[in-house]
């Protein structure tokens, strides 16, 4: 006798329907069911921990840059020219004998200062610009739009030449015209955020209870904008490290002989025919730095990331 076409339909939705059953009677029997892919995507995972172990060193370094056994890294003459690494020079000299370890060390100070502290300052003004634009809308948004975008078609360059000429060129001006140069994309970016959770259930349930703006802002919408700002923070970060190891190159950032990443490559590129190590260890230390919060960064988007089939 000839099965019928809708017998196997039935068998597949006897298998579908007993499924849920085996799985609940799998966990009660004391089964550990198989993590979910979307979690075990989510997850931080060992690239991000090292990214901030390397982070973490090069700030603790840094910081304790004065109390640690290093040459001084602006004295000349003190060394020869151009030696190689050794146990006195673990990095070499460069080409007026000056420890390349100790400039590279303390010439991380410069590029953490402007990184961090400029992104600061656009994380303070623009986030708070943002979260304005994003929850009043109307003039406002209009406003703020504007201002963001005009900032935004302005000359770099020229803005940064501006800055420098009537302020000067010290270590202060430079991290506040990164800052300045930084308030519009973190601005629209916060804005972003902000519109996704303005309208949301538990804003809509304080406004109902009697809310004010101010306490729906700081208290409901900050919080859930904030892991992302500090997500795209570090990101940001590395990009003014490498805005500013360019300034450097051009000779627009902090003046000699003061140590900076920038100005060491720029250094090594008029020798580098003669000594390639002198370039070499700044844009290495730079590099991995920069790769290390790109990386940081990128992983804590993904995991801060709020789907919204899972809302």
């Amino acid at each position: 006798m000839r099965d019928s076409p809708s017998e196997p339909r039935l068998t597949e939705a006897v298998v579908a329907a007993a499924a849920p059953v085996a799985a609940a009677s799998g966990a009660l029997n004391g089964a550990v069911a198989p993590a979910e892919p979307a979690f075990v995507a989510r997850r931080l995972g060992v690239g991000f921990w090292i990214s901030i172990v390397w982070v973490g060193l090069v700030i603790l370094v840094a910081v304790a840059a004065g109390v640690l056994p290093l040459q001084d890294p602006l004295a000349i003459g003190d060394n020869a020219p151009r030696l190689g690494p050794s146990t006195a020079h673990l990095l070499g000299t460069d080409e007026l004998g000056r420890d390349l370890l100790a400039r590279v060390v303390y010439g991380s100070r410069t590029s953490l200062i402007v990184g961090f502290s400029s992104i600061a300052f656009g994380i303070t003004v623009g986030g708070s610009l943002g979260l304005i634009a994003g929850y009043f809308g109307g003039r406002w948004d209009a406003a703020i739009n504007g201002i963001s975008t005009i900032l935004l078609a302005f000359p770099v360059l020229i803005f940064l030449l501006t800055i420098v000429t009537f302020l000067g060129q010290n270590l202060f001006n430079v991290a506040l015209t990164l800052g300045i140069l930084s308030v519009a994309p973190i601005a629209r970016i916060i804005r972003a955020n902000t519109l996704a959770y303005a309208n949301r259930e538990f804003v809509l349930a304080a406004r109902a209870l009697g809310a004010r703006s101010r306490r729906i802002l700081i208290r409901e919408i900050l919080p859930n904008v904030l892991p992302s700002a500090l997500a795209f923070s570090l990101v940001a970060v590395a990009v003014v490290i490498v805005a500013e190891g360019a300034l450097s190159f051009l000779g627009l950032s902090v003046r000699p002989p003061t140590p900076t990443w920038g100005g060491m490559i720029a250094e090594g590129g008029q020798v580098l025919a003669q000594d390639a190590l002198v370039a070499l260890w700044p844009a290495l230390a730079m590099f991995v730095t920069v790769m290390a919060l790109n990386f940081a960064g990128d992983r804590l988007q993904v995991y801060f990331e709020v789907r919204e089939g899972g809302l």
